[in-house]
Order: structure tokens, then sequence, then C-alpha cells
């Protein structure tokens, strides 16, 4: 029996599917850029790809923790 996805992970298969990227692409992005802090690379998503916020959120929450969400 496969484990369901918690927290920013959880809304990772939506990103793929409405964004036609996977999440591997979106976490390269952030890193890549020089943004800092959590609220201006939400945005960053928000404005520079049309992502809706709990998306954007997610994928940050994410990016800056990885650990925390691991199996």
């Amino acid at each position: 029996m496969t484990a369901q996805p918690k927290g920013p992970a959880s809304y990772f298969p939506s990103i793929e599917k409405t964004y036609g990227r996977p999440i591997a692409d979106w976490l390269a992005d952030l890193a890549a850029s020089d943004l800092d802090g959590h609220k201006p690379l939400v945005e960053w998503l928000k404005t520079e790809h049309g992502m809706g916020h709990g998306h954007a959120n997610a994928l940050v929450t994410y990016h800056r923790n990885p650990g925390k969400w691991s199996a």
C-alpha cells in the first residue's frame, strides 16, 4: 500500500497536471532564482508563472525545507 503524500507534496500531482511541468523543474527554478524568503518566492511564481497562491505556497514551503516533508 502506497502512503499518500502529506504536506506540500500533496499538491504536487495537481501542480504537474495544471502547469505541465514536473516538480523537479519547479524546484530547480526556485533554487536558481536570486530571491530569498518565502513571500518573494511565492510572489515570483504567481507573477512570472501565473501560478495560483496555494500551488506556489506548496512549492516554496517544500523548497525551503524539503527534509521536513520526506517520508
